[in-house]
């Protein structure tokens, strides 16, 4: 987590809640609308996966499927419509599963 903050902090990004999963990791951030969301995504998995292999070359070749660490595909979405109270406890919430 303390990388994922790092990439952040390069591209302006505050990270507020960040939660991790079986699969995937799910980060609510505040950044400003200029910010290309694309190219911070694609900054922060090039940049764990590489720091990743480096740490754990062992632990990252028996686990990976195929070579990948990543998944080339994400989800972002705009928080509008809902308070950053509920989707704060949604991103905590996924520890609890």
């Amino acid at each position: 987590m303390e990388l994922t903050r790092m990439v952040a902090e390069d591209f302006g990004v505050e990270i507020i809640e960040q939660e991790t999963d079986k699969d995937h990791i799910q980060i609510l951030f505040s950044s400003k609308r200029s910010l290309a969301a694309s190219r911070f995504i694609n900054s922060l998995k090039s940049v764990t996966s590489r720091r990743l292999r480096q740490e754990l070359p062992s632990v990252m070749k028996k686990y990976l499927w195929g070579g990948v660490f990543w998944s080339p595909s994400y989800f972002v979405a705009s928080t509008g419509q809902v308070s950053m109270e509920d989707i704060r406890h949604y991103v905590q919430s996924q520890k609890e599963k």
